[in-house]
């Protein structure tokens, strides 16, 4: 996708004095430092796999060149350790799945489970989810969103920096195709009745909680979520 002229993404956008602008952000990012295994994971399937952060603020970037052809896309927003990317992935060799996450170990941990299923449509970018898909996701172009066990913000003075607003339903409705689907997990009541709240809201959209999706892998958040016996919620809406 061009974009001739494109915002700073978050984290390079200053005042004019130079000082950094602080912005309300979905998530936060944790430490960096790789264990030995995410290390060689990373040496060995980084390049090609990840795109770097800077490589988005080409204004002649698109999706199709790091993929190496056109192909209907996924988005995958909060991919963590790649549990479930790596497994739907697989099972979706003609999909291109784009998987967002900050965390850097998260993304060397999800490429050797890349390796280890032989899922090579992938692939993974650390730019903020928001930024990226208003600013290099086309209108129309999703098949797919996943977001599985978002950062729930329990706390209540942090809940406006849940990713699941009117805004961000808004944009995402917009990137997908009609009848693409939006797929969301959580462990949190509060804020599965948030998500189904703003998502009914979304004249975009149509859906609502459904059945556990049977392809998505149990991750460790679902596990964590179940032993400290939180129900999980499971969502899904389309765009109409």
């Amino acid at each position: 996708m061009t974009d001739r002229v494109t915002p700073a993404r978050p984290h390079l956008k200053l005042t004019d004095d130079g000082r950094r602008v602080r912005e309300v952000l979905s998530y936060s990012r944790r430490g960096q430092r790789f264990t030995p295994r995410q290390a060689e994971a990373w040496e060995a399937h980084h390049e090609g796999l990840v795109v770097p952060d800077e490589a988005v603020d080409d204004p002649d970037f698109s999706w199709a060149a790091w993929f190496g052809r056109q192909a209907p896309m996924i988005l995958e927003i909060g991919s963590g350790v790649g549990e479930a990317t790596a497994v739907l992935a697989a099972a979706r060799p003609a999909y291109d799945v784009l998987a967002l996450e900050v965390w850097r170990p998260g993304v060397a941990d999800t490429l050797w489970r890349l390796a280890e299923t032989g899922a090579t449509n992938v692939r993974l970018c650390g730019v903020d989810a928001v930024w990226t898909t208003e600013h290099r996701v086309a209108p129309g172009a999703l098949e797919e969103v996943w977001t599985f066990f978002p950062d729930p913000w329990h706390k209540k003075k942090h809940r406006k920096r849940r990713l699941v607003d009117t805004d961000f339903a808004a944009l995402v409705a917009s990137r997908l195709r009609p009848g693409g689907a939006w797929r969301l997990a959580t462990d949190w009541g509060d804020y599965a009745e948030q998500m189904e709240a703003v998502l009914d809201a979304e004249p975009a959209l149509e859906g609502g909680v459904v059945e556990r999706w049977g392809e998505r892998p149990v991750t460790k958040f679902e596990r964590k979520g179940v032993e400290a016996g939180r129900a999980i919620t499971d969502l899904v809406y389309r765009r109409v």
